[in-house]
């Protein structure tokens, strides 16, 4: 059955850029090769120039068969002279073929060991991006940075230039051959190579850059929608909604197989026809043409023609490689692009120590300073935020949606760094302390819960690689964890995701015991419950209350009726910080706080009014 898909949107179909951003475009994809393959262009110098030798070697042996032809058609044979010249022939052609060989193999070793030298870089360069770079983007973007992009270097490396130089230097040895010969037939010969060339720009024209731009967006949504439908299978077919998610990534595989349609089919068809006209027949037929034309004329003898069909037909096999590499240069360059923007993504910055009138503050005492923030230069998220937290106290973080209070939460523990202004803990600034001493010092548990794939015992120890199992036991048990670690096949030792499934609740409650592990005297966390199953509530609340003991801890809090006790509530509207005090003198206020404290009593009343109909339809 075929599957029919409909036209991408305008805005997927690779709408043409002006020239000048066009060529903006290609000059940044130029620089972005360039500096890419900068660690190995040396070496790939040094293997080009043995494949230039042996396409020299390539050409060498046709010529010495066609003066031993032309000593067999002379009057007098000079049988020595004629082994003499096939046996070169042959010397000639076997060093060729060693030369190409260790040419190839030199430079496919050599995108081995940079591929694992580049992987190692690009994953050391993650370490040190703001966290919040990868909250921006899936799990499936970040995998084809150090996975696809990284392998798709490889014609790049190992065969793009030393294809490009045996197609430039076979033609020009060839070329520089058959001039002596006959200049006329050697114009002859270059109708074939003119009219591959007018072909192979069309395989590399605008359009077909376009065209891969739009295959690598569906391709990305392919991927996304691909990790949202598995992860999400459980809920989707749990509340009935199997036929939607499956549509979304049916649109997605849809979409990606259109426009690789799209991208192949003017390809192969440009490609069919640039591989005929420098086929050995078609080069033969123009050869026997021309020498037909010029032998009736006069101008060449008819030995004279004995080059051109020996030397001239092997002219096209050499740019064959070119046309066939297109596609996989185009998708290299790309990926040169995308990985060449990943280095140069801004890193978490150390600046120098500030000096500060202030006393030294005691550890655990954050202060947020005049701080301003946004996302881009034109929007402020945040401004003028002047707060201090203390050790030992619990303070919330509440205001409307969209207020900024996840922004200036993620910004203690530096998922991004402040537009103005500073945060300082103990009187120095975060700026200051490595991303190693930061996260000592500041803790955080957030809703969406990250596992690594391996054991119980190794998710916990990412917060302290030395803890001995005395000492995590004691942190699981404080998170209300440790009995159903102990069920699990294997224990401690369970693997995630291979014979260890935990709910959210029992989720949250391990990443819990690793923030306990952790020790930090500074904690940052997102209503922990929010997602957390009724069953397990209870559980997480007893943990974070062992948790938050004696620390500074900053809450952002959704459900406000769980934050009733806490020692102060800050208020954000519109990214300033407008009200603060408890929770008594705030609702008195009759100010943002109260009308928010309304919405939530509204909410919790419907809740409760829903709750007994359905209790009071139960027991009829």
């Amino acid at each position: 059955m075929t599957v029919e898909v409909e036209p991408l949107p305008v805005a997927e179909t690779g709408n043409r850029a002006p020239q000048a951003v066009r060529k903006e475009r290609k000059q940044h994809e130029a620089a972005a090769r360039k500096e890419i393959l900068a660690p190995v262009r040396r070496t790939l110098t040094l293997a080009s120039i043995i494949v230039a030798i042996a396409s020299v070697c390539t050409v060498a042996p046709f010529i010495l068969i066609v003066e031993a032809c032309g000593e067999l058609l002379a009057d007098v044979v000079d049988t020595d002279r004629v082994w003499r010249l096939l046996l070169i022939a042959v010397v000639v052609l076997i060093a060729r073929g060693l030369m190409q060989a260790a040419a190839l193999t030199w430079s496919h070793l050599v995108d081995a060991n940079y591929q694992l030298t580049l992987r190692r870089l690009l994953a050391a360069k993650l370490t040190r991006v703001p966290l919040g770079w990868f909250g921006e983007r899936s799990s499936g973007e970040v995998k084809k940075y150090l996975q696809d992009d990284v392998e798709a270097l490889h014609y790049l490396v190992a065969h793009a230039r030393l294809e490009f130089v045996g197609a430039l230097t076979v033609p020009l040895v060839t070329l520089g051959y058959l001039v002596t010969v006959d200049l006329r037939l050697t114009l002859v010969l270059l109708i074939p190579l003119i009219a591959y060339a007018v072909l192979f720009s069309r395989m590399m024209d605008q359009d077909g850059r376009d065209r891969m731009a739009v295959y690598n967006r569906w391709e990305r949504r392919t991927q996304d929608a691909a990790i949202e439908f598995v992860d999400g299978i459980q809920v989707v077919r749990a509340f009935g909604q199997a036929g939607k998610a499956h549509t979304v990534f049916q649109e997605a595989v849809n979409g990606q197989a259109k426009s690789l349609d799209r991208l192949k089919t003017p390809i192969i068809r440009v490609q069919s026809a640039s591989d005929m006209v420098v086929a050995p027949v078609f080069v033969m037929l123009v050869v026997v043409i021309g020498g037909l034309a010029a032998v009736g004329l006069e101008w060449v003898a008819p030995l004279d023609v004995l080059p051109f069909l020996l030397v001239g037909l092997g002219l096209g096999s050499s740019l064959l490689g070119l046309g066939y590499g297109s596609q996989a240069l185009r998708a290299a360059g790309a990926a040169a692009v995308r990985l060449y923007e990943l280095q140069q993504t801004p890193e978490l910055s150390s600046g120098a120590s500030e000096s500060s009138d202030d006393e030294p503050k005691p550890a655990g005492v954050v202060r947020f300073e005049g701080v301003t923030f946004g996302y881009r230069t034109d929007h402020e998220v945040l401004r003028g935020i002047d707060l201090e937290l203390e050790p030992g106290t619990l303070t919330a973080l509440v205001g409307p949606s969209g207020s900024g209070k996840s922004t200036l939460a993620k910004l203690l523990p530096r998922f991004y760094d402040v537009g103005a202004g500073r945060i300082t803990i103990a009187g120095r600034d975060i700026r200051d302390y490595s991303s190693d001493e930061l996260y000592r010092t500041v803790g955080f548990v957030f809703q969406d819960v990250r596992l690594i794939r391996g054991t119980v015992r190794e998710n916990l120890r990412l917060a302290r690689p030395d803890a001995d199992d005395a000492t995590m036991e004691r942190a699981a048990r404080a998170a209300q964890i440790h009995d159903r670690i102990l069920a699990l096949p294997r224990g401690y030792d369970s693997e995630i995701g291979v014979d260890a499934t935990l709910s959210g609740g029992e989720a949250q409650r391990l990443s819990i015991a690793r923030a306990l592990l952790a020790d930090t005297p500074v904690l940052v966390l997102d209503e922990a419950t929010a997602f957390a199953d009724p069953e397990s509530e209870a559980a997480v609340q007893d943990a974070l209350a062992v948790l938050v003991a004696g620390r500074t801890v900053l809450v952002i809090a959704h459900r406000l009726h769980t934050i009733t006790g806490v020692d102060r509530i800050l208020v954000l509207e519109n990214g300033t910080l407008v009200e603060q005090g408890d929770h008594r003198g705030l609702v008195a206020a009759g100010g943002t706080y109260q009308r928010l404290w309304e919405i939530n009593e509204a909410a919790l009343g419907a809740i409760a009014l829903v709750e007994n109909a359905a209790a009071n339809e139960g027991t009829r």
